[in-house]
Order: C-alpha cells, then structure tokens, then sequence
C-alpha cells in the first residue's frame, strides 16, 4: 500500500505534530509528513520540524489584507507538497469555506472538548465551570462549521474536585496523543474516509460519538 504525504498546519508548541512524526518513524502511520506549515515563525513545532528533517514553511496571516487572500495563499502553499491529508494541530485560524471545500475529506482537527460540546476556545475551564464529571477530546474531519465536522475518535478523562483548567488540559494533552496518530494511521491504511457528512471505519458509518472499542 503506497504510503500518504501529510501536510501538518500549527500555529504553537506542535505537541500533536511530535506524536504524529513519532507514529510515523516507528511505523504505525503507513506514510511520512511532507512538510510543517505554520502561521507564526516563533512557533516550537518548527524546531521539532527541522529535528526530524522535515521540510517547514512560514505563512504570516499578519501579510495579507484578509483572511480569504491568506488562505488562498495556504491552499497553493499546501499544493506544492501534494499531501494525502491535511493535519490542523493546533493551527489557530478559522479557515475559509474554499479551503476547507476543496480539501474536504481529506482534513483533520483536533478539538480539546467531547464534541459537540464546548465548540471554540477556554475549553477546560468550560467543562469546570459547568460542573462536568467528564472532558476529553476529539478528532474530526473539517467542515465549513466551526469544530462541527464528524467526529473519528473521542477520549474521555475524569473531571475531579481539584482539577483547574490548567491539570485538565494536561490530562486531555495526554490523551490527545494517542488518539491523534490513531486516526491518522486509520486513515493511512485507506480504512477512515469521509463519506457525505459522515466518518466511515471500516465500511461502518462511525457514530456520532465517535468510533467505539478502536484498533
């Protein structure tokens, strides 16, 4: 089975990116990352980039009049690498309905909450504030809709009387890590694909909470 070219977007510290190259130098993932595009030139996943011998690119938002001339510029940026699938982690921008069209189904995010809940930002505190017993995350393929695409793979972690925004984030991190490379490997072995408005596993419509019991 041919290997996939992945094409990573960040924007920060590129945590998720480091499990991602991580799963593909051991091979769990079927394919390698083509390159790292991020919108700030500061950020630490292009150092964990240019470690792991991975081509970067730096595309500044602060360069562009709006946010419709920034992401055609993205999509002929992302073009040049010819990717199988576009990985947002932690790529900090919402994108425009063009972009997110033409790489429709083959775009994946990962969002700190249990979707559909808390779409957006300040995630954790959120769940505190609602007096949550449980948070998580979840990885899903992008639509035009906010954080709204369908859902792959959830984790769940326990919301306890001690916990701030800033314990529960590290719990969901820990998390994160594990199922985002999952997913991607699923999708490396042509076995994840988005079909309609659904994720589909194995030729089995995925629920809307996500893939149950995943190997």
């Amino acid at each position: 089975m041919k290997p996939i070219r992945i094409v990573v977007l960040i924007s920060g510290s590129g945590s998720n990116l480091q499990a991602i190259i991580d799963a593909c130098q051991n091979g769990q993932i079927n394919g390698s990352i083509a390159a790292v595009i991020s919108n700030k030139a500061d950020a630490y996943g292009l150092t964990r980039a240019t470690q792991a011998n991975i081509p970067t690119q730096v595309l500044s938002h602060k360069e562009f009049a709006s946010r419709e001339d920034y992401d055609g510029a993205l999509s002929q940026l992302i073009d040049k690498f010819c990717p199988d699938l576009v990985v947002l982690a932690g790529f900090m921008r919402i994108l425009t309905p063009s972009l997110v069209q033409k790489f429709k189904g083959k775009m994946l995010n990962i969002h700190p909450s249990l979707l559909p809940k808390y779409q957006g930002l300040n995630t954790h505190q959120r769940a505190i504030d609602a007096n949550d017993s449980e948070h998580g995350v979840s990885v899903h393929f992008v639509t035009e809709e906010l954080d709204g695409g369908p859902v792959v793979l959830q984790a769940k972690v326990p919301v306890d009387a001690t916990d701030t925004a800033q314990t529960l984030a590290q719990k969901v991190h820990e998390q994160e890590h594990i199922i985002y490379p999952l997913v991607v490997k699923w999708f490396s072995e042509r076995r994840l694909t988005m079909e309609a408005e659904h994720a589909v596993l194995d030729n089995q419509v995925i629920p809307a909470q996500g893939a149950q019991n995943p190997k």
